[in-house]
């Protein structure tokens, strides 16, 4: 489908420009949230007579967007997950996830589009990602994704965790452990019982 654009959108144009995009892209993100309109020679003049207008818009959208920086560069962006013995997880850390998580510690409300996730996370650990909180206004951030508090603090100091340290403790103090102790007892029992046997004999 053939657009025009009425703001500036990342890896696809600026404002005023015509641009072919998927039908399903423009019904249900572009044209509803007003972002776009449908190319037609109306809409060209239609533009054209709002254009000032829409770039008055951008620029106070960019203003704001430029306000909320340092709140999302300093934001807590800690997820407390369930995991497995290896540190995968049950489940996964959607941009949904984050753009909820930004919105509850540092009150700055912004869409899942606008984080710059790629794919989810769907481990414990320390993952770099980018919010898009305009197309000129970028903000790297850190997504931490542990199991416990205590996790995400020693994340936080730089540590690595390690997995497995459990598992390995609980086969140690397994019933096979109890029994090769008590199968080296038992010799100890018998050679005594020999050596009164030997006395008997000598007497």
């Amino acid at each position: 489908m053939k657009v025009i654009l009425t703001e500036k959108i990342t890896k696809l144009g600026n404002i005023g420009d015509t641009v072919e995009v998927k039908t399903g892209f423009a019904r249900n993100y572009l044209l509803p949230l007003g972002k776009a309109m449908r190319w037609s020679r109306e809409n060209v003049a239609l533009f054209e007579a709002k254009k000032a207008e829409l770039q008055a818009r951008q620029d106070a959208a960019k203003k704001a967007a430029e306000s909320n920086v340092d709140a999302v560069k300093n934001a807590k962006l800690y997820m407390i997950r369930q995991a497995g013995d290896t540190g995968q997880l049950y489940g996964s850390v959607s941009t949904r996830d984050i753009a909820r998580m930004l919105k509850e510690v540092a009150n700055v409300s912004v869409e899942s589009a606008q984080v710059m996730l790629g794919a989810p996370i769907k481990s414990v650990g320390v993952f770099d990602t980018k919010i898009a909180l305009h197309p000129d206004v970028i903000v790297p951030v850190k997504i931490y994704v542990a199991q416990s508090q205590d996790e995400i603090e020693a994340l936080v100091a730089g540590k690595v965790l390690t997995f497995g340290t459990k598992k390995v403790e609980e086969e140690e103090n397994t019933p096979a452990a109890d029994a090769d102790v008590q199968s080296a007892e038992q010799p100890a029992e018998k050679s005594d019982a020999t050596d009164a046997e030997k006395t008997a004999d000598a007497e």
